[in-house]
């Protein structure tokens, strides 16, 4: 197997960047692997000093240019802008024994106050004798415990090939300092359909509002310094693909 440094550099070499709205798209080639991504905060005016409540927004999606099926996605992972935080102190928690054999709408029902997030996964599923299909679930993001005292949410899918399936994916942010970034987050991505299927639609909204001693105060928080939010991530795949990425946000201090 080729090694991923010289699949890394393609894919660099390959990036293409486009304005889109408040986010740059990224989109990448390596082989007969497509991948596309955004990522946006808004709103677009932020205090220069002081964090706000905003949303971070990411899409990602997979194809291959000749229809056949994707590699399978193995690992997400994220560093995200120093100037912001996530706020989860006074947010109810939700765990995965809770969470265990429910329905995307079980699931938002019982821990309507922990959701902090929503969003869209597709996959395609091969079966053995059938022709491939596109399979969606709605996506849920709940606040839970922390994990050594780190920030956790526990991410809900919902299988349908080739049983139902409640599909829970737990999310560690980790804090850090590398230079631009102040937070980092990995996420081991589950075998889809048994192994038979491959993500190609990962969309997700953070971010939601609650009161605190009479003040708005938001799960995901952000300023603006430098006109812009930046995330920097990698991408990889079970074929030893890999596709780092780094995506801005445009941003200006509230006036």
């Amino acid at each position: 197997m080729r090694s991923a440094l010289p699949k890394a550099a393609a894919a660099a070499a390959l990036i293409g960047l486009l304005v889109c709205g408040t986010a740059y798209a990224l989109k990448a080639e390596i082989g007969n692997t497509v991948i596309s991504a955004t990522a946006s905060v808004l709103p677009r005016a932020l205090p220069e000093k002081t964090n706000a409540p905003a949303q971070l927004t990411s899409v990602t999606r997979v194809k291959t240019k000749d229809g056949s099926m994707p590699p399978a996605l193995t690992t997400l992972s994220f560093q995200l802008d120093k100037h912001g935080s996530i706020e989860t102190k006074g947010v109810p928690v939700c765990t995965a024994a809770k969470l265990a054999n429910t329905t995307p709408a079980e699931a938002r029902k019982r821990c309507a106050g922990a959701l902090v997030g929503e969003g869209t996964g597709k996959a395609r599923v091969a079966l053995p004798g059938q022709a491939p299909v596109t399979v969606t679930s709605p996506l849920s993001f709940f606040n839970a415990p922390p994990t050594g005292g780190k920030p956790t949410l526990i991410a809900h899918g919902y299988e349908t090939l080739p049983v139902a399936k409640t599909v829970l994916v737990p999310i560690v942010v980790e804090r850090v300092a590398h230079g631009r970034y102040g937070y980092q987050v990995q996420i081991e991505m589950p075998e889809i359909a048994g192994g038979y299927g491959a993500a190609t639609l990962a969309q997700a909204t953070l971010g939601r509002t609650f009161k605190r001693g009479g003040k708005e105060v938001g799960y995901v928080n952000a300023r603006c310094e430098g006109g812009r939010l930046q995330v920097q991530g990698s991408v990889k795949f079970s074929n030893g693909d890999f596709f780092p990425t780094t995506l801005s946000s445009a941003c200006h201090a509230a006036g």
